[in-house]
């Protein structure tokens, strides 16, 4: 099976564990994309995030500056997020025209209930925009520390049918998880899902480095969980919340104990808005293999 639909890097093995990472960021950050570009390897992936509040114009723009630095943007669209089917449709076309995007990663949403007509990420992919604008491949979530709404069968046979449907429509699945701080879970999820026969390529979520007590409330928000002993795994105290934490520990059990019972992985990292210190810290570990 040929991965270059996703992404042309995808159809070799990485020689290290950092080779071939992705970047997330908000419409917000280009600033940081811009001092970071240098350190960047050429066609990285930059995801951009769907946020409360994004105009379309914010996302077109960070899209754009993604694709003139070099990298390949790929926009998040959150379906609760989205009011309308006509500006679905002028998000999904805009983008193909005026930052020539080939891949997009698709989310429910925060929302509890949706602003428009779409419900989940499955209605967004029914519509046939995606296929019918050209692009390529479709990222889709996954939950390795579970999800909270879901039990983990659940999650599966979601992943299990949104793949189905992606490939049924010309195009190629690709699973992005989000960040956490247990590289166990990480790794027994991905023997999980390929026993249900899910081959799909997998970035795993990794938190870039940044301050302890901002980090705690990121996972909060986003419902990681953070117990004392899960944290503990990561590297930090939970009496001791002052000072950084990067992902050093996590990301050597990775490099470690990745095998061919994992499939195809790869890194993606988020910055909580601190891509030039992400980008450092990727940097450094890479120089220490």
């Amino acid at each position: 099976m040929s991965y270059a639909q996703i992404h042309p890097n995808w159809d070799r093995d990485p020689e290290f564990i950092t080779e071939g990472f992705s970047v997330e960021i908000t419409a917000k950050e280009i600033h940081g994309l811009r001092e970071a570009a240098p350190k960047l390897p050429p066609d990285t992936p930059v995801a951009i995030t769907f946020l409360r509040g994004d105009t379309l114009e914010a996302r077109l723009a960070a899209a754009r500056e993604v694709r003139a630095l070099g990298f390949e943007p790929m926009p998040h669209f959150s379906a609760r997020r989205i009011q309308s089917e006509t500006e679905f449709k002028k998000t999904v076309e805009s983008m193909v025209k005026e930052a020539r995007v080939r891949r997009c990663f698709v989310i429910a949403g925060d929302p509890p209930t949706p602003e428009g007509p779409y419900q989940d990420s499955a209605s967004l992919i029914e519509t046939g925009l995606f296929e019918a604008n050209g692009i390529l491949a479709i990222g889709i979530a996954g939950h390795p520390q579970g999800h909270p709404n879901m039990t983990d069968e659940e999650c599966f046979s979601v992943l299990e049918k949104k793949c189905a449907m992606i490939h049924a429509r010309g195009m190629k699945p690709i699973i992005v998880t989000q960040f956490g701080f247990d590289p166990d879970a990480f790794m027994q999820w991905l023997v999980d899902l390929r026993k249900r026969g899910i081959d799909a390529p997998v970035r795993i979520g990794v938190p870039g480095p940044t301050n302890i007590q901002s980090l705690l409330k990121f996972a909060t928000r986003c419902g990681v969980t953070a117990s004392a002993s899960v944290l503990a795994k990561y590297g930090i105290s939970i009496t001791k919340l002052l000072g950084t934490a990067g992902p050093d520990k996590m990301v050597d059990v990775f490099a470690r104990s990745f095998g061919s019972e994992h499939g195809r992985v790869r890194l993606h990292f988020y910055s909580f808005g601190g891509l030039p210190k992400t980008v450092e810290w990727i940097e450094n570990y890479t120089k220490h293999l």
